[in-house]
């Protein structure tokens, strides 16, 4: 089992930043591939970022690509989601995810989920 624990979240005006965090317990984290998705209201889950436990480089969607930057530091089995430049589009409950593999987690089909952590942002 892996244990996922998000916090960073708040309301932002749009222009604005803001780092997500996400703490992981349980199995070895830094053999885990770990990832971040969204949910606005009214919408379906979405793929956001994913970066695997080997050094190849990071997954984004096209919508985010160029503003956030996912970046993990194994000895804190801690994974962060640094968003510049927000939009009010961003908004909504951002979920961490983990899996042994990237490639499910772009796909989204992560075996672990956090509870989410709820970003506003203000026109």
């Amino acid at each position: 089992q892996v244990q996922l624990v998000e916090s960073g979240g708040g309301l932002v005006q749009a222009g604005g930043s803001l780092r997500l965090s996400c703490a992981a317990s349980g199995r070895t984290f830094s053999s885990y591939a770990m990832g971040w998705f969204r949910q606005a209201p009214g919408k379906e889950r979405e793929f956001v970022a994913a970066i695997s436990w080997l050094t190849s480089p990071p997954y984004y969607a096209d919508s985010v690509k160029g503003r956030f930057t996912i970046i993990r530091d194994n000895a804190k089995n801690t994974v962060y989601l640094q968003m510049n430049s927000l939009k009010p589009e961003d908004t909504g409950v951002y979920y961490c995810a983990a899996h042994p593999q990237a490639r499910r987690i772009v796909v989204g089909t992560p075996d672990y989920w956090g509870q989410g952590t709820q970003v506003t942002v203000s026109s």
